[in-house]
């Protein structure tokens, strides 16, 4: 009778230190790693928006300068495609 006494305080002791281990990740999640990930999440989002308006920003530029010169850029369009030929065989 004294052991299953024993075991039972030993499985409650158990049960105790798990719950509060329980509840002690989930404070550590609500204080710490929730807010480091919502900063990270806002920082990337902020990064493509800024990569996003520099890589349209340089497209427009493109498009102006083929409008521009349409043979000079079909030239090198032809003299990039001739090289990366050249470098495939």
């Amino acid at each position: 009778m004294v052991m299953a006494t024993d075991s039972n305080r030993r499985l409650e002791n158990a049960r105790a230190e798990i719950a509060r281990l329980r509840d002690e990740v989930d404070s550590l999640m609500k204080d710490r790693v929730t807010p480091a990930v919502s900063d990270f999440v806002g920082r990337a989002e902020r990064a493509m928006s800024d990569a996003r308006d520099v890589v349209g920003g340089q497209s427009q530029a493109v498009v102006g300068r083929v409008k521009e010169r349409p043979l000079i850029a079909i030239a090198i369009a032809a003299a990039v495609g001739w090289i990366i030929g050249r470098a495939m065989r």
